[in-house]
């Protein structure tokens, strides 16, 4: 169902640039990949926007690492597994947790300013976290912080050239190797980049659902590319909903960071009670797939679209210090944090799932790395600790350049064509009326709380807009399109197929969690197809 290639074309007649690495993507991954990449190598970065727009710029929270004597790397480890539920590699959290604090050090060499209190780290506390061990900058803007000082660097770096609104439209690949990618230009003509490696650092899949805290850019474009490559994907099934984005008329749905209920915020329903006590010993610092659907239920319960984040207890100083970009944002929405409760509600934020990779970011398609959230590294399981998403992203980064040390060069380039002789000319209903389709039907079949039936229609529904992949596509939103109606349908289809709830995935007709049948990976590859997705033991 799904094809290859996206587009006609035929490399003997295209452009060629040669680099040695190509990272695709921003965000904090593809910006210290490619700084450290750049250390002993040409590197190529193509973004579909800028350089400044990514998920990370929108992190708030912070990064986590073991950096308080308080602390070790033991707890690190066993928090990043219970909320992980069964699901995370155990040597790939070794890894991250004893490699994050020299990432974290990396940062900061590279111009990271980390928030200080009396010329320590100032660290903070967030849900399922037993100790403080979470660096912040500027209170609550901490990836527009990691953002501007990475791109800052990668900007002088003379070994890295960027190309802004240029756009990925799939991977060259032979005999499960991959030569770089077909790009095309803001123009419109295509080039073909080859490249001894091949990056994908382009983020997640937020904008499948209506209501997400990602930008717009998150399309799902790095996971659908590898299927599309022959790599391996898993565990889509696992897709994290922040319990409390901001849910007011006409704002949209900013994050209101974790971190302030580590800092002791409370939540209400509209009724004015807290409700976590009715819902886990761990009351608001509970894993988030916790909280999210102990909201979704109160929400259910008093007929209401939201609940409230009551942080009136701290002083107006104190929340404008440590939360300014939140405290900023509400107030341009007449909303006071220091003295109003905030009316939230879960949204879509981030995937746990993704491309598979070893401990090293490699794919099963050689020269094709993956890192950040668009990879699957065993790191998050079957639902993210807040903030190891970061750490994640400095650790494998940084993993990925000691692999492509040991890459021969490219002998060769393949005469490979894509042919869309048989599509049609043109795509009948508008792009976007489509995507909203899309986004609504996974938001009411694949949201926070899932059953077969629901799912199953909802992936009726998906598979009627396959006929996409019957027209010549020319332009990016038809190409983000058709990558987010294929994370779709392998995101629906993982969910039929696990019959429990782990994690962020949650199925009403299989409420408890089932570690003899399932503590299992759903893996999908285009060689199988969508709907013969198989089970792999952790």
């Amino acid at each position: 169902m799904i094809p290859r290639y996206l587009v006609d074309f035929d490399l003997n007649e295209l452009p060629q640039v040669h680099t040695d690495v190509m990272v695709i993507g921003a965000g904090i991954a593809g910006l210290f990949t490619a700084i450290k990449a750049s250390e002993s190598h040409k590197v190529l970065m193509v973004t579909k926007k800028s350089l400044l727009d990514s998920n990370t710029r929108y992190a708030q929270g912070g990064i986590a690492a073991v950096i308080s004597d308080e602390d070790s790397p033991a707890y690190h480890i066993q928090d990043t597994l219970m909320a992980g539920a069964g699901l995370c590699s155990p040597s790939a959290v070794d890894v991250l947790v004893h490699e994050g604090p020299a990432g974290v050090q990396d940062l900061i060499r590279m111009g990271t300013q980390f928030d200080l209190e009396d010329g320590e780290f100032a660290l903070t506390k967030e849900g399922a976290h037993s100790q403080r061990r979470i660096l912040h900058a500027h209170g609550d803007a901490t990836g527009a912080e990691i953002v501007r000082a990475l791109s800052e660097k990668t900007k002088q770096d003379p070994n890295i050239e960027v190309w802004d609104d240029h756009f990925v439209i799939d991977l060259i690949t032979e005999n499960g190797e991959c030569f770089g990618a077909l790009v095309q230009k803001p123009d419109g003509h295509k080039v073909f980049v080859r490249a001894n490696a091949t990056i994908l650092c382009t983020g997640g899949a937020g904008q499948l659902f209506r209501y997400t805290t990602n930008p717009d850019i998150a399309t799902a474009d790095g996971v659908a590319i590898a299927y599309r490559a022959g790599a391996l994907v898993q565990d889509m099934e696992f897709v994290q909903f922040h319990p409390t984005a901001l849910c007011y008329p006409g704002a949209p749905r900013f994050l209101v960071s974790e971190a302030v209920r580590g800092e002791g915020a409370i939540l209400r329903n509209i009724n004015g009670e807290r409700f976590m006590e009715r819902y886990d010993p761990l009351l608001e610092l509970a894993p988030r797939d916790i909280v999210a659907r102990a909201i979704v239920n109160e929400m259910e319960l008093t007929k209401s679209t939201f609940v409230y984040i009551d942080f009136t207890h701290e002083s107006e100083e104190t929340v404008k210090h440590r939360f300014p970009t939140i405290y900023e944002f509400c107030l341009n929405y007449g909303l006071d944090l220091s003295s109003d409760w905030i009316p939230v509600a879960p949204a879509a934020h981030y995937m746990m799932g993704g491309v598979h990779t070893d401990l090293y970011g490699e794919t099963e398609v050689r020269r094709l790395f993956a890192c950040g959230e668009v990879s699957s590294t065993g790191v998050h399981g079957a639902n993210r600790l807040a903030s190891n998403s970061l750490s994640e992203a400095i650790v494998f980064g940084r993993r990925i350049v000691e692999r492509i040390q040991q890459l021969e060069p490219l002998q060769y380039t393949p005469a490979v064509s894509g042919d869309c002789t048989a599509r049609t000319e043109h795509a009948k209903q508008p792009i976007v009326e489509k995507k909203l389709k899309l986004q609504k039907v996974m938001l009411r079949y694949a949201g926070l709380k899932r059953t077969a039936s629901g799912l199953e229609k909802g992936h009726e529904e998906l598979k009627r807009q396959l006929s996409i992949f019957d027209t010549c596509l020319s332009k990016r939103e038809e190409y983000e399109f058709a990558n987010m109606l294929t994370c779709a349908l392998l995101t629906t289809q993982a969910a039929i197929i696990r019959e429990e709830s782990r994690g962020g995935h949650y199925r009403e007709d299989f409420p408890q969690k089932d570690d003899l049948n399932w503590r299992k990976h759903t893996v999908f590859s285009r060689e199988q197809g969508i709907t013969e997705g198989h089970i792999d033991d952790v």
